[in-house]
């Protein structure tokens, strides 16, 4: 195993030798989260929370995916920073970055095509691709500029993102709109994304979003680089917990002007968003690593050390769980009219298959990581 992370799916490691263990396991349950709400018992079942906010607002399935951006973000400084200062050559490391985003977002078009393979309806976006194009742009800019530049990106993205979505009217509409399917966001996609869209006048993973949901990297970034500094370990807690409170913040007051919408990834979006990663990271950090509270935290490690390729297993599981007919029904339907005949509430019902799904998924992931094998993109 090397000393540092390549990519966002590899163990983690913080100052010096020691492994960061709070964000080797806050990347596995975060991939575990992003399963269970994914695979549920019945999609016409499933608590609020498990969904999905479906615009305005903020649930705990939206925090799944800048989560994991934010991760990605401290994993690229873990991953290069020592590098670096070792003398590292860019060129190798720029070749690596590239074809490492490419590998990702090959696989997500695979996902895409299951199981029928029809090239004429592929979507172009989805999760993977998103985060494909994420890593390669957050990985490119940290080899080329310093943590002000970063931050100056960062700021000035959210910013132009905003006013280019409440000042620029959409074409087709003629007035500025924030509404699904009505909004430049998705004009724009409309104009350019080849293939199909999720919801089939727009899709949430768009190309203008990319750009705020890079900006979700590059706070991670910057935690990152906090990290790696000398400071001692209790005041970067401190620091890293502040700048999360006030980034919360932050994105809560912008939001009463420019909502909070996963969708369209809005500039608040990100601010709330990194911000409680980055109060959840500082929490983790302080209670596993500093203070050595570790219990618990074998299962997220192991999820995280394979993220990706877990990932990529439960959507290709699932043609089994939820695609083949069984008796005339899929083994989620059956398992969900099983639970549901034990008297249990439908939801209740749901999300229990989608433990035990994320379950079925833990099993590969801890061989996997039981034989040191390690899948790296």
């Amino acid at each position: 195993m090397s000393t540092f992370v390549t990519e966002p799916n590899a163990p983690a490691r913080a100052v010096g030798q020691e492994r960061l263990i709070a964000l080797d396991a806050l990347r596995g349950f975060t991939i575990a989260a992003m399963i269970l709400v994914n695979f549920p018992g019945d999609w016409d079942h499933v608590y609020h929370p498990l969904r999905h906010t479906e615009w305005n607002g903020l649930s705990f399935t939206d925090l799944i995916a800048p989560f994991f951006l934010f991760i990605i973000g401290v994993s690229i400084v873990l991953a290069y920073d020592r590098r670096l200062a070792a003398g590292a050559l860019k060129g190798p490391l720029y070749r690596k970055i590239v074809v490492r985003s490419l590998k990702i977002f090959a696989v997500g078009m695979f996902l895409n095509l299951q199981p029928d393979f029809d090239f004429a309806n592929v979507r172009w976006t989805g999760t993977l691709h998103r985060i494909a194009f994420v890593f390669l742009l957050c990985a490119l800019l940290y080899l080329n500029t310093n943590w002000r530049q970063q931050a100056w990106i960062g700021a000035l993205t959210l910013v132009a993102y905003w006013l280019a979505l409440t000042l620029i009217p959409t074409p087709d509409v003629g007035r500025v709109m924030l509404e699904p399917g009505t909004n430049l966001v998705a004009w724009f996609d409309r104009q350019f994304l080849p293939g199909k869209m999720w919801q089939g006048t727009w899709d949430p993973e768009s190309i203008l979003s990319t750009f705020p949901a890079a900006v979700s990297g590059l706070t991670g970034m910057l935690a990152g680089r906090l990290l790696r500094t000398d400071l001692p370990a209790p005041v970067k807690v401190n620091y890293l917990m502040t700048a999360g409170l006030v980034s919360a913040i932050a994105g809560y007051f912008w939001g009463l002007t420019f909502p909070v919408n996963e969708n369209l990834w809005t500039s608040s979006f990100v601010l709330v968003t990194s911000g409680m990663a980055a109060l959840l990271l500082g929490a983790s950090y302080f209670v596993v690593d500093i203070l050595g509270y570790r219990q618990g935290t074998r299962v997220g490690i192991i999820f995280g050390a394979n993220a990706i390729a877990v990932y990529v297993l439960a959507d290709l599981l699932s043609l089994l769980f939820y695609r083949l007919p069984l008796g005339g029904a899929s083994l989620n339907a059956h398992a969900q009219q099983l639970l549901t005949g034990l008297g249990l509430a439908p939801s209740l019902a749901s999300m229990l298959y989608g433990l035990f799904f994320v379950a079925i998924n833990f099993i590969p992931a801890y061989l996997f990581y039981r034989r040191r094998i390690f899948i790296r993109l």
